[in-house]
């Protein structure tokens, strides 16, 4: 058994009562001291969360910004310097290898944030792709560590800290400040639902950053918030989770995500082809949200029933949302199945719980009401 890789903040968790676990090869905290009470922390005040297992990868050259437009769906050429871009990156059969961010810092310089369970796969496909345009792809994994801070709070807290305009940083845009006295790049993308900031910065410094952020923060109602809790809110909010609502078989037109493929960008992209068929044929499968007025957890891969009983999908994630009080969660259904609990009572889906039939009433995520400040 392979030892766990840990992140520059992992004594700083377990001083601080996080409960470590194996998380895709890394020691992380799941929780501190309740995820309940950090997810509501988040909703109401703000959460800290380390995200240095996150990979992070440069791509610089003269054919940088095409190469990228090459690799992902969304359009890499309406980015400019400070824009952040969330794309797919996806196989030719259309199904997804990760979903990322992308960050302009220049014409010729940008930056991926990949998933922390894909970073040699993502390394070894990106490098692949590359052959033939004029690009270097650096490995920068072991350069940064991440946190982040997010929450109604969230901006409060960390501007108390840097003399930058963080009310000058749009949604899905970053500036380079310093932090606490750390260098950092400053992203306001988030994914929890709420505002919040990302900050990239120097392995050596997290330490340092963590305990000003968590000094300053306190007072603001800030809570330490682990993994468990990152689940929740990301699944309140409806985002996708590699592994659960995108896989190497569920393509972002499957998984609802096709405001992210850009089939107009005038590029031949990696999976086009097959994502052009799928778009005009229609997909077998969808991937639905839903919640269940029961607070039972619906497990990943339970079947999902149709009203005749015959099963007709799986369940990828499920939570207890601690604002509905209720089971959240998504599944992969037959598209027949689910159009038809849509338009009719009569074709409801439903999961079987210890024996008990539990109706899923599907939901067009959001799942709470989410507001995101300005400043």
């Amino acid at each position: 058994m392979s030892e766990l890789k840990r992140t520059p903040l992992r004594d700083f968790h377990a001083a601080h009562g996080g409960r470590l676990v194996d998380f895709a090869g890394w020691e992380m905290p799941v929780q501190y001291r309740s995820i309940l009470e950090e997810h509501k922390a988040v909703r109401r005040t703000a959460g800290l969360f380390d995200v240095s297992h996150m990979g992070e990868v440069d791509v610089r050259g003269p054919a940088a910004a095409e190469f990228l437009n090459h690799l992902v769906t969304n359009d890499v050429a309406k980015l400019f310097p400070g824009r952040v871009l969330y794309s797919p990156m996806c196989y030719p059969e259309g199904g997804v290898v990760d979903d990322l961010l992308v960050y302009m810092r220049a014409p010729e310089d940008f930056f991926l944030c990949i998933n922390a369970g894909n970073i040699e796969k993502d390394l070894a496909w990106i490098r692949g792709q590359a052959v033939g345009f004029n690009v270097t792809i650096t490995d920068r994994c072991a350069d940064y560590a991440l946190l982040a801070v997010q929450g109604p709070k969230a901006a409060e807290i960390v501007q108390s800290l840097t003399g930058a305009k963080l009310g000058l940083v749009k949604y899905y845009h970053f500036t380079e400040a310093t932090v606490a006295g750390v260098p950092c790049l400053v992203s306001r993308t988030g994914y929890t639902g709420e505002d919040g900031f990302e900050l990239y910065h120097a392995a050596g410094e997290a330490v340092a950053l963590a305990t000003a952020l968590w000094a300053a923060g306190r007072p603001r109602g800030l809570e330490l918030a682990g993994l468990g809790a990152r689940d929740s809110l990301r699944l309140e909010a409806g985002y996708p989770l590699y592994g659960h609502e995108i896989t190497a078989e569920i393509s972002p037109l499957t998984a609802g995500l096709g405001w992210t493929v850009k089939f107009e960008k005038g590029v031949d992209f990696v999976g086009r082809a097959a994502l052009s068929m799928e778009k005009e044929k229609g997909g077998a499968h969808q991937i639905v949200f839903f919640k269940t007025g029961d607070r039972r957890i619906v497990r990943a891969e339970t079947p999902v029933l149709s009203a005749a009983g015959g099963v007709v999908g799986r369940v990828v994630s499920g939570t207890l949302s601690p604002i509905l009080n209720e089971a959240i969660g998504s599944a992969w259904v037959e598209t027949a199945a689910a159009r038809a609990a849509v338009l009719s009572t009569e074709g409801s889906l439903a999961v079987m719980i210890r024996g008990e039939k539990v109706n899923l009433q599907l939901v067009k995520p959001p799942f709470v009401e989410l507001k995101k400040s300005s400043t």
